[in-house]
């Protein structure tokens, strides 16, 4: 998958499970749109979806760091080389 179709991706997905609408790139999530945890574990089944695989635990405990779009976009572009 491309970066721009990861970005893509990302957003539909932001706004179809959590109403987050065109996130900036460097825009904390936490902060900005209260994504939680719990946030954080769906979204993270998504991704496992879209790459076709399952996370390892250190995989998961990775993305817990995550807080912006940026840093998603980064995680998941990196997974997909793993």
């Amino acid at each position: 998958m491309t970066p721009e179709a990861v970005h893509e991706m990302l957003v539909e997905m932001l706004e179809r499970l959590f109403e987050i609408k065109d996130p900036g790139l460097d825009e904390d999530l936490r902060d900005g749109y209260d994504f939680d945890s719990i946030d954080a574990i769906e979204l993270l089944a998504e991704v496992e979806e879209q790459l076709e695989r399952e996370l390892t635990h250190e995989e998961r405990k990775q993305a817990m760091e995550i807080r912006t779009l940026r840093d998603i976009e980064n995680y998941i572009l990196l997974m997909q080389k793993g």
